[in-house]
């Protein structure tokens, strides 16, 4: 049997962008901040909640 790899996949869809060196840089250099140092992948998931509870706050 061959074995998975990674995580086991939930419910979640693949998104797939391209980010200039500098975004990528910043994205980088934000993420080094974290306690936890987080993947590129993680790091954006936080900063997209962040920025939707962000928006979610505004409005309400």
């Amino acid at each position: 049997m061959k074995k998975s790899r990674g995580q086991p996949k939930k419910d979640t869809s693949p998104v797939m962008l391209r980010v200039d060196a500098a975004m990528l840089q910043a994205i980088d250099d934000v993420r080094r901040l974290e306690d936890d140092v987080p993947t590129r992948p993680e790091m954006i998931r936080r900063m997209i909640a962040d920025w939707l509870e962000l928006r979610r706050d505004k409005k309400g």
